[in-house]
């Protein structure tokens, strides 16, 4: 299926994301040394999901997996602070950008029919209030389970700028990103 990329980024404006951009899979650059910092459970929530670390699959794996697609829309929420250390502006905008982020994907699923995709989040799911993973279940809804950009060890600074989307929005703010990888050629602009 052909795709016209300038509309696709529009799409992703159009739904509340501050910057958006086509990155290109090759460009990416994958560091294990980010990965550990999941392992490190920097954000407490290590061992506690489905789509993070470890059950998520290794940094190989899971390299070897996004490495299956050439492009991805880049999107980037931009969220104001009372201050740097306003936690609970952080996970309010945080909820927010969840929902921007749902809604950028159930475009690009329906208009542009694109169906095998990886689409990756920031931070881990909170989809579900307890993960079905702490009570050694199956996850009750894979579909509505996203990994984030961190467990899959992408750069995301160097790939913000690669798209040059910035990666510092100014004082007392909070940026938090997505990443829909995906399998088209891009459509002629006419």
């Amino acid at each position: 299926m052909k795709i016209n990329f300038e509309e696709l980024v529009q799409t992703a404006l159009a739904a509340k994301a501050d910057h958006a951009a086509i990155a290109e899979v090759a460009k990416i650059n994958f560091v294990e040394d980010f990965r550990k910092a999941c392992e490190q459970n920097v954000c407490r929530k290590y061992n506690t999901n489905w789509v993070c670390p470890p059950a998520v699959g290794s940094f190989a794996e899971l390299k070897d997996k996004a490495c299956q697609y050439k492009n991805g829309l880049l999107f980037q929420t931009v969220h104001q602070m009372k201050s740097a250390f306003d936690w609970k502006g952080m996970m309010a905008a945080k909820k927010i950008h969840d929902g921007v982020f749902r809604n950028i994907l159930d475009s690009v699923k329906n208009k542009y029919e694109l169906q095998n995709i990886l689409p990756l989040n920031a931070g881990n799911c909170e989809y579900c209030e307890r993960c079905a993973y702490l009570d050694k279940e199956p996850c009750r809804f894979p579909d509505e389970a996203f990994a984030s950009v961190e467990a899959y060890g992408i750069d995301v600074i160097k790939l913000e700028k690669t798209c040059g989307i910035p990666y510092y929005n100014g004082k007392n703010t909070v940026s938090y990103v997505g990443l829909i990888l995906f399998n088209a050629e891009q459509a002629d602009c006419t």
